[in-house]
């Protein structure tokens, strides 16, 4: 017998009783719809919070100095280490792993804007700091750019926080602040961000100098920490033992000694949160699988009592000559049919949904911005489609099979005596 000739009698033999159909049906829409939906809330939250962290800058790491742990060269353990300017110096021109290295520092100051003061959290920066750490992105104004350095320009910015409590929500941008009696104009705005890691405090609540100005009003030439980006996220840990290793020959300890220079690693931090978004995601899957189950249960009761029904006819099929795989394949195939129109309703469901549904806060009103970043968008992808597909074949089968094989096993002789 065709395919289709089998699609079509299934599909006669549903309409025969349609409430029952479209109840069973609805069960197996309704799981679908919970499958994609909550794969898609997985998909969703790793992702904003994934987007949330990396607004911490683009594989970067961050460096500070610590205290010896190992002897090496005649040194005791428990040393001290201070960074010295000639460290980044000397990064820049040894480690090729390195695309970018910046200095920092990181103090308290007070800004006078007219006779009020307000205290902020303040790094000294140098220029290539703003692509690793993604502050290039402007609400008002502009970035450091090299002339500010080369010219010795007294020029700050303020994070997007920081602005609204210095200037009480007027324009910062162009005004002008006393920093320990030196005048210095606002010459940008950073935009708005979630940033879900961090080190000394976000970057909003925050303002920044160029290093020069910073070294000046705290009189000191040598940094807080060092600041590099790798050349790639796969070159992370070689670029750290190289910059290490560059450290540790000018201060006189042993490269493996790690306490010596602590690191935050973002590539690593990175790859958590990818594993804590894959792990959320199988288990949100599960969750929607089970849900699909008790749809795959109902039809296969149905198919059960169907064949009950049936009894006769399915006898009487066999007496003119129906083999026990003809048999087996009809009562497949409605299964199958069934659960793929009911899957179908409920794919095209899901999608609507998440086309519907607005982005929901992943954090607190206090870090809202304009395009929802950091939001959780409920993301029903190809993958997530063609997933739930592949669940609900299984479903079908798994649910079909066992009423399908109990009617090809019916001997004719007593299927015909049923009542």
């Amino acid at each position: 017998m065709r395919l289709k000739e089998l699609i079509q009698q299934s599909w006669a033999a549903l309409r025969r009783n349609p409430m029952r159909s479209t109840l069973t049906m609805l069960g197996i829409t309704w799981g679908v719809i919970s499958v994609v939906l909550l794969l898609a809330f997985g998909r969703g939250l790793g992702g904003g919070v994934a987007s949330a962290m990396g607004n911490m800058g683009n594989n970067v790491v961050v460096i500070w100095p610590g205290q010896t742990s190992m002897q090496a060269g005649g040194q005791r353990a428990g040393k001290s280490v201070h960074f010295e300017y000639a460290d980044v110096e000397a990064i820049r021109a040894d480690v090729p792993l390195v695309r970018a290295v910046s200095a920092e520092s990181c103090s308290d100051f007070g800004f006078k804007i007219d006779t009020r003061v307000v205290s902020f959290t303040t790094r000294g920066v140098e220029l290539p700091y703003g692509e690793m750490r993604r502050l290039m992105k402007m609400d008002d104004g502009r970035y450091f750019e090299e002339g500010d350095f080369v010219n010795h320009r007294g020029v700050v910015i303020l994070g997007y926080n920081a602005a609204k409590r210095a200037f009480q929500g007027a324009p910062a941008v162009g005004q002008t602040v006393l920093v320990q009696g030196r005048s210095l104009e606002v010459i940008g705005v950073l935009s708005n961000k979630i940033q879900d890691s961090m080190y000394m405090g976000p970057d909003n609540e925050q303002a920044f100098l160029p290093l020069f100005l910073y070294n000046e009003l705290k009189n000191q030439r040598d940094p807080d920490m060092i600041v590099i980006q790798p050349l790639s996220a796969a070159l992370h840990s070689d670029a750290l033992a190289a910059a290490r290793g560059v450290i540790a020959m000018r201060h006189h300890f042993d490269a493996r000694d790690e306490k010596a220079t602590p690191a935050w690693d973002t590539v690593e931090t990175a790859k958590i949160i990818q594993y804590f978004s894959l792990g959320l995601q199988v288990m949100m899957g599960i969750i929607g699988i089970l849900t699909l189950g008790v749809g795959g249960v109902g039809v296969m009761n149905i198919m059960l009592v169907s064949v009950t029904e049936r009894t006769r006819e399915i006898g009487l099929l066999k007496a003119l000559g129906a083999r026990q795989r003809n048999i087996l394949s009809q009562f497949l195939i409605e299964a199958l049919v069934l659960t793929f129109i009911g899957g179908l309703v409920g794919i095209l469901g899901s999608w609507l949904l998440t086309m519907v549904i607005p982005p929901m806060p992943l954090y607190s009103e206090f870090y809202k911005t304009a395009n929802h970043e950091g939001d959780i968008f409920l993301r029903a992808s190809v993958n997530v489609m063609f997933t739930s597909c592949i669940i609900l074949s299984i479903v079908g089968i798994v649910s079909g099979f066992w009423p399908a094989l109990k009617a090809s096993r019916l001997e004719p002789i007593e299927a015909l005596r049923a009542e």
